[in-house]
């Protein structure tokens, strides 16, 4: 089936008619210059919500679904009348309670009475499933993303639209700056280690917004699945450029996640993320996860060779920590803090095959793959795995995906929203 380009929506409002690119472009560049960034959320909700009155509404978000003033956008649809029939919580849970791997389960959320479905790791089958016991007509997906493919919320968003395509139902995405700005980088995934943490073609850092890869999710990926959207509306970001980081936003930061505490955090997960991959500690049970990256037995010489590597816009700090969960629960390890200087020069994914490489050569013993081999899930494939194994350097691995990042940029640039 043929998705209609015409009905997405890359203005900023569900209540008005589709704008051109070029006008809602027009506008978000003006608001930028006055320094003004607001969310799609906040579009809405400063109209009341009435864009979504008299519809069935189910919310797939989030504890970032917030608004500037900090409420969440299901109490303030509550408050504001427009109450949905249903929630669905992703990982990690609707209120954010639970962490890595985990879920909240069914329940009726307290505050507002609204019933809240477990949509984590559903398929979409079951999830259609959920949208039609609920009697939902249209899906509202509101869960800030931090850019990486392995970050699980985009492929809710994904199985959210398939289930919502099979029932009929409308799909509305609030959307939200990518806090890495809009810059692509790293691999493309393979179809065949497609997983829960990559279920589709896109590479490692995809550099776009979700209301941008809900669009390319629809054209380039819903045909294949048979079937395509009723009806797909992205309520644009106001005042955000492709090259603005989270910081530069003035937006405040709600953790998307446990283990995602601050923008820092985000800006070096799309590369330190691999780290789950390996037998190596990836900061989990620390102040600074994925920043801080180590196992029992490092010492200071990780952090020298990898500070003369001179990796761009990247510091090294040696540390030592003992984590509270996660792998070497209550061990010492030794290792690395990795800071950012220079946001604009860093890249994550080459500096995490960096510490990879450095790593395996300078601690053989110690440094190891998953038995599970977790990481060709993570990296999109074997390559990374395989390469490091045979002894490759940097600027072998990193050039061997060069191609595959050319051409997934270039397919993207149709469904662009921002400069």
């Amino acid at each position: 089936m043929t998705v209609n380009r015409r009905r997405f929506i890359t203005a900023g409002a569900l209540a008005t008619p589709a704008l051109a690119a070029s006008s809602s472009l027009a506008a978000a560049e003006t608001e930028a210059n006055t320094g003004i960034v607001t969310t799609g959320a906040d579009v809405l909700a400063t109209r009341g919500w009435r864009a979504l009155a008299g519809r069935k509404v189910g919310v797939l978000s989030n504890p970032t679904g917030v608004l500037a003033n900090s409420d969440h956008i299901v109490d303030s649809m509550v408050a504001a009348g427009t109450r949905p029939v249903a929630a669905f919580g992703p990982e990690h849970g609707f209120r954010g309670s639970a962490q890595a791997g985990g879920s909240e389960g069914d329940y009726t959320d307290p505050r507002t009475g609204v019933p809240v479905y477990d949509a984590y790791g559903v398929d979409a089958t079951k999830l259609a499933g959920m949208f039609t016991k609920a009697g939902v007509d249209t899906v509202v997906f509101d869960i800030a993303d931090v850019g990486a493919r392995f970050y699980t919320y985009i492929w809710s968003m994904y199985t959210a639209m398939v289930a919502a395509a099979r029932t009929g139902a409308a799909f509305v995405v609030l959307d939200r700056p990518n806090p890495l700005g809009g810059k692509a980088s790293g691999p493309t995934l393979d179809p065949a280690f497609a997983s829960g943490v990559g279920r589709k073609p896109i590479v490692q850092q995809h550099g776009m917004t979700v209301g941008e890869l809900a669009r390319f999710f629809a054209a380039e990926f819903l045909p294949g699945e048979g079937t395509a959207l009723a009806k797909l509306d992205v309520v644009a970001v106001r005042g955000w450029k492709r090259d603005r980081f989270f910081a530069q936003t003035g937006l405040g930061w709600t953790p998307p996640s446990p283990n995602m505490p601050t923008p820092d955090t985000a800006l070096v997960y799309p590369g330190t993320g691999l780290f789950e991959g390996t037998v190596f500690s990836e900061g989990r049970g620390t102040t600074r996860p994925f920043e801080i990256i180590g196992a029992p037995g490092l010492d200071w010489r990780w952090r020298e060779k990898l500070g003369e590597a001179g990796l761009p816009g990247a510091r090294f700090r040696e540390t030592y920590f003992v984590p509270t969960f996660g792998k070497f629960t209550g061990q010492t390890c030794g290792g690395v803090q990795l800071t950012i200087t220079d946001p604009r020069s860093f890249d994550a994914i080459r500096t995490a095959v960096a510490m990879i490489v450095t790593a395996k050569r300078l601690h053989p013993t110690i440094f190891g793959w998953r038995t599970d081999n977790f990481i060709d899930k993570l990296s999109g494939s074997d390559r990374l795995r395989t390469m490091v194994d045979r002894g490759a350097d940097v600027d072998e691995i990193v050039g061997a995906w060069r191609g595959e990042l050319d051409e997934f940029t270039r397919k993207r640039q149709r469904y662009l929203i921002y400069r």
